[in-house]
């Protein structure tokens, strides 16, 4: 790309020095050169937006002010610490470090933390949460702003995470009962074949040997002094940042981090943060694993490079990126077309230039999942694209069209540049400190683009497989239910491709122009109703149709659209439905407007639009989204995905081959077998019900009745609403809405959808199921019930499963120490007048009985007293919080205006949610949960087999 770069500005830098002194051509060459690469070889600027520092105690901070949340700051505390660094006797203390941050500071003892953050409104896990990797962990905190003590109680918890942990023999030994339940959550197929093949993937590397999760027998025994010295050690500020954005004053938020922050770093004589590596070997490693409950068979092509990557901040470094992106979106491009073949080779395919597990080792690598046993087909398949990349390079045509998709994406990101959100702002920063990466500006990003992508030559691009491709640091991994190819055979196959003569150069195709030949006869608007109120317009067109439509600035590159009709599957007869649920699914596969899916994406490439038809229980339609560049073509597609689609019975059985593979073995893992296991338990006598899918499933699918349902449910616009929000001109919107919704075909006729009466049992109802050998098990209890559907009931329903949340991440995860992640959530739908709490958690198996009755003995309190005044408040603070953000969202208004017009309800009753969760009482939570829950649960549950 250096030659591009000099060709073109060679001449215009040779005209500017002739111009203002004149030279000899030899002494101008020389310096334009100069001038060429010190340009190159400069450095990518930072954000002038994100301010940094570095105090006195080495720490360093990031902030940047940000608006959008409105009133809400992200914290992060980023530790340049990981599992890597533990010694031997502490593996697994690194993530068992980040837990106990939870557990105990010097300002919040216990569980004070968590409990104050759900009183503000943010939620454990949701929000509030870490992560612990091999390199780092990070201590993650969203946090109102609005409020001057929040705000405070923000920066002084992050302090305690830094500083503070107490790190008590008590809350150390409680604690060991939850990480022991992560490391449970982590059992199975993947990790068994794990231990086996990591070695061979991290060569002679400390990395293989230091997974975060760690190890069960140091984790069950270790002595509390020697996560303390782990803490001693790393915990330091030389090691830490703190990262603030968010919608408060940069001074505010700097002054902050230096009161909270800038100390004295007390310790002497401090461990060297070494970084470690892996080796290099000349020989290709081959990796063969299999486990009977292994869900799905991969494979995957590591080409490592034989260098430890140097951070590269210079423009010349941007320039290299730029050529990866663009090989990654050709060479993903084939792949994705030979997906879609009619025999295609795996079930996906992708390949990328990137990092490993070793921070620093990148690695060319190529992944597949094999359709069944066909691990060397897949294999071949990979191994045959770069080949042919090698031998051929990519076509101009191809290189083309990559260049617009990445156009697409940063003319994208940058039109909506102000309004992004401040957790979206965080990562390059955290790139930054931990491995010294740019972190430039979206304006630098976007100019750097527009005027380096027209300089790259695709030979550039095509000599990157070169660098890719290399007989050593080559590893072969291949992973699925059982073994069916020798390491032989593994080797053999990438001799053979190297002198395959009958690999061909890549054939492109001619893309199409345009989407439609002719345009369509154009319909008319004959009214236009406007609710100031709610701020949306609704258009009747001359088919009968109706077009609703709310302009937004909440995101200046997006517009999210939705079409909808009464009736969906519910109207089929149970026979018809069996014959056609999965079929239905697999349609648009065929294309459209005789493009096939291969031309299709060859034609949008350059556009960021999609549309995706759905025939559901009760509703037909379609959902989809722009930007307001592409909204033509949004409005296109809509009109082609009713009147066009294509029929391709080739195109389906290629969907049916792949859904085969994906799903071959899927019902081996325990837990999807429980899964299944406990729905066809729970629907016992349903006609309809159909469970996970399968193959046989799959072969007993009528595609050419489910293409025949298709063309009937679209046959009639006027039955249909059509729902847009979002950024857009509205004249635009309305003359493409004559053009082509206006112009669909409709009829006169309205269609309502049945509800066929059927309920699941509800009740008292318990059943156990046996399936794998880890010593895990799962709990699924529901409540369910119908009753006529409420305001005040939905909400006080909504709250009880969130206090529910509450109290169980309390009772079963901090007392009893018995799960890692319980899981909850609760519905009352107003559709078919049912409510439905769920909640569900892992344990190991002798713990089974003592957690179900620690859950019932909560839900029996809840009957009898009612929740406490406290958690009530939780669960309303995090509904208000919530709220708050949502209303400047796009998704929530589409979501709520659509489902007003379906329900047939009155949107003025938004503007009473606020009230209603502000007057919502213990009272009326207790008297729900007394009409809804009294008469027991259903209960799953899931034990490892018996001897």
């Amino acid at each position: 790309m250096m030659r591009k770069i000099l060709s073109l500005l060679l001449f215009a830098i040779i005209i500017s020095c002739n111009s203002t002194k004149p030279t000899t051509k030899t002494a101008g060459v020389k310096k334009v050169v100069e001038k060429v690469e010190n340009l190159n070889a400069s450095l990518i600027p930072d954000n002038p937006s994100v301010i940094r520092g570095t105090l006195s105690n080495g720490l360093k901070y990031y902030i940047k002010k940000n608006g959008k949340p409105e009133d809400k700051v992200e914290l992060r505390l980023v530790v340049n610490v990981g599992s890597i660094l533990e010694d031997d006797d502490q593996q697994g203390l690194a993530h068992f470090m980040e837990h106990m941050n939870f557990n105990g500071t010097k300002n919040f003892k216990k569980n004070e933390l968590v409990d104050y953050l759900q009183s503000i409104g943010v939620k454990f896990g949701m929000h509030l949460n870490a992560y612990t990797s091999f390199d780092e962990t990070v201590y993650i905190l969203p946090i109102p702003s609005d409020d001057k003590d929040k705000l405070e109680k923000g920066f002084q918890i992050i302090e305690d995470w830094a500083f503070n942990a107490l790190l008590t023999d008590e809350e150390i030994n409680k604690e060991r009962g939850v990480v022991l339940e992560e490391y449970r959550t982590g059992l199975g197929a993947e990790k068994r074949m794990m231990k086996n093949y990591l070695p061979k993937i991290l060569y002679n590397s400390k990395y293989a040997k230091r997974l975060p999760i760690g190890k069960k027998e140091i984790l069950e025994n270790f002595k509390p002094d020697v996560l303390r010295r782990f803490h001693k050690d790393w915990y330091r500020p030389d090691l830490m940042a703190v990262i603030a954005v968010g919608d408060v004053d940069v001074a505010i938020l700097e002054a902050k981090i230096k009161a909270h922050f800038d100390k004295p770093n007390n310790i002497k004589s401090s461990r060297k943060r070494e970084v470690f590596g892996d080796e290099n070997h000349k020989e290709t490693f081959v990796a063969i694993e299999s486990d009977k409950e292994a869900m799905f068979s991969q494979v995957e092509l590591m080409y490592k490079n034989p260098t430890i990557k140097k951070t590269d901040n210079t423009v010349r470094g941007a320039q290299k990126k730029l050529l990866e992106g663009l090989f990654a979106e050709m060479i993903n491009s084939r792949l994705g077309e030979l997906r879609n073949n009619p025999n295609p080779p795996f079930v996906y395919g992708f390949s990328f230039n990137g990092g490993t597990y070793v921070r620093g080792r990148e690695a060319y690598q190529s992944i597949a999942m094999a359709k069944g046993t066909d691990f060397l087909v897949a294999l071949k398949a990979l191994v045959e694209e770069n080949e042919r990349v090698k031998r051929y390079g990519f076509q101009q045509g191809e290189f083309e069209r990559a260049k617009k998709s990445m156009l697409a994406r940063i003319e994208k990101r940058y039109q909506n540049r102000d309004k992004q959100e401040s957790k979206r702002l965080i990562n390059p920063m955290i790139d930054n400190f931990l491995e010294g990466e740019s972190m430039p500006s979206l304006e630098w990003e976007y100019k750097f683009f527009k005027s380096e992508l027209p300089k790259i030559k695709l030979s550039e691009v095509n000599g990157l497989i070169k660098e890719y491709l290399r007989d050593d640091n080559r590893v072969v991994k291949l992973t699925g239910k059982e073994k069916t190819v020798t390491e032989k055979e593994v080797l053999d196959l990438l001799d053979f491709v190297k002198t395959d003569n009958t690999i061909k150069p890549y054939e492109d195709s001619k893309v199409q122009e345009s989407l439609f030949t002719s345009l369509p006869k154009k319909g008319a608007i004959l009214k236009e109703e406007n609710n100031e109120e709610f701020g949306f317009s609704t258009l009747i067109l001359s088919n009968g149709a109706k077009v609703i439509f709310k302009k937004t600035d909440f995101k200046d590159d997006e517009v999210l659209f939705k079409a909808e009709s009464y009736g969906g599957t519910s109207l089929l007869s149970a026979n018809e439905y069996l014959q056609v649920n999965l079929a239905l699914r697999g349609l648009s596969e065929a294309g459209i407007a005789g493009l096939s899916k291969n031309d299709l994406n060859k034609f949008m490439k350059g556009k960021i639009v999609r549309v995706r038809p759905f025939i559901g229980k009760f509703s037909e339609g379609m959902n989809g989204s722009s930007t307001p560049k592409d909204l033509e073509t949004l409005f296109q597609l809509i009109h082609l995905n009713f009147t066009q689609l294509n029929k391709n019975e080739e195109a389906y059985n290629s969907y049916v081959s792949k859904q085969k593979g994906f799903l071959g073995n899927l019902l081996a893992n325990p837990q999807f077998y429980f899964q299944d296991a406990f729905g066809k338990f729970q629907y016992e006598g349903y006609d309809r019900y159909t469970g996970f899918p399968t193959p046989e499933a799959y072969d007993k699918s009528d595609y050419n009745l489910a293409y025949e349902i298709y063309q009937q449910k679209f046959s009639n616009a006027g039955d249909f609403n059509f729902y847009f929000v979002g950024n857009f001109d509205e004249n635009k919107l309305k003359e493409y809405a004559g053009q082509y919704i206006a112009s669909l075909p409709s009829t006169n006729e309205k269609e309502q959808y049945k509800d066929d009466g059927f309920f699941p049992i509800s009740g008292s109802n318990s059943k156990t199921f046996y399936r794998g050998n880890d010593p895990k098990s799962m709990v699924s209890m529901v409540y369910r019930g119908q009753a006529t559907y409420n305001n005040k009931d939905g909400l006080a329903m909504n709250a009880l499963g969130e206090i529910m949340s509450i109290k169980l991440v309390e009772k079963l995860r901090e007392e009893a120490s018995g799960v890692y992640s319980p899981r909850v959530s609760a519905n009352f739908s107003e559709l078919n007048n049912s409510y439905r709490l769920n909640i569900s958690f892992s344990c190991g198996p002798e713990n089974v009985e003592k957690l179900k009755s620690i859950v019932e003995k909560e839900i029996a309190k809840m009957i009898n007293e009612g929740p406490s005044e406290k958690d009530l408040n939780k669960a309303k603070e995090s509904f208000l919080l919530a709220r708050k953000e949502q209303l400047k969202k796009n998704k929530f208004w589409l979501d709520n205006i659509s489902s007003v017009n379906f329900l047939k309800k009155d949107i003025s009753e938004l503007n009473n949610y606020e009230e209603n969760v502000i007057s919502l009482t213990v009272k009326d939570v207790q008297s729900t949960a007394k009409k809804f829950l009294t008469n027991g649960a259903v209960v799953g549950i899931l034990m490892p087999e018996k001897d």
